[in-house]
């Protein structure tokens, strides 16, 4: 119908290899804890779930450079005069809007990557003693098995309070700022009203992912079989 008025359209914001990265290791790190907690012939489906964590981690480390505009850490890594305008304006009840991830999300991020990437590293070298060793774990000494598998099983759980701080600040913007950080992460847009003005990002070409997941895998094979050596 002629007259009738068109919503303005949405805006680009998350690519498809940053979307389906998050999605992906949402399940994982859901299966790893399944996985540890049975036990015994799931121990070896947890290593691998453990190799698959260690190769999203080193895919979005490459692709935090060579992505889309929101995806790329120089985006969202904000400073502290940044962070502390962005505070600022939250007890104001002000609500930011930014087209990528918010001074606090950014840091939040990389938060999240460095608890995994030490969690998934200190997971090689872990051991029960009785059936289950990772990759690694001949390359050292007892006590510092000892020390890494109580690091890897106490670090597990400082992860899990990561992910529910993250949690409980989407649940806070969508509850309390009326702003869904949840939906465009799942169809890769933002309505304008999400998004500052004139806002719009660089999007990569997906099919970029396949040889950046590619390198990423053959670093991950590569790097454990050249330490075992």
């Amino acid at each position: 119908m002629t007259g009738m008025p068109h919503p303005p359209p949405s805006i680009p914001t998350w690519d498809l290899p940053t979307r389906m990265f998050h999605w992906i290791l949402v399940l994982l790190v859901l299966d790893a804890l399944i996985s540890h907690t049975f036990g015994g012939i799931r121990m070896l489906w947890h290593f691998w779930n453990g190799y698959a964590i260690l190769t999203l981690l080193v895919f979005r480390f490459i692709w935090g450079f060579v992505g889309s505009s929101t995806a790329r850490f120089g985006s969202f890594l904000a400073g502290w005069t940044a962070i502390r305008h962005y505070l600022g304006a939250l007890r104001q009840g002000e609500t930011p809007h930014h087209l990528g991830h918010n001074p606090i999300g950014g840091w939040s991020v990389m938060a999240m990557l460095a608890l995994l990437a030490v969690q998934g590293t200190s997971g090689l070298f872990a051991t029960d003693e009785i059936v289950a060793s990772g990759p690694l774990h001949g390359l050292v000494d007892a006590d510092t098995a000892d020390r890494l598998t109580t690091l890897h099983s106490l670090w597990f759980w400082l992860l899990v309070g990561m992910m529910a701080l993250h949690v409980g600040a989407v649940f806070f913007h969508l509850i309390i700022k009326k702003d869904n950080l949840i939906l465009p992460m799942l169809t890769g847009h933002k309505r304008p009203d999400q998004a500052p003005p004139d806002a719009s990002a660089r999007m990569q070409s997906p099919w970029l992912a396949l040889p950046v997941l590619g390198v990423s895998i053959l670093l991950v094979w590569f790097g454990i079989q050249v330490w075992r050596w």
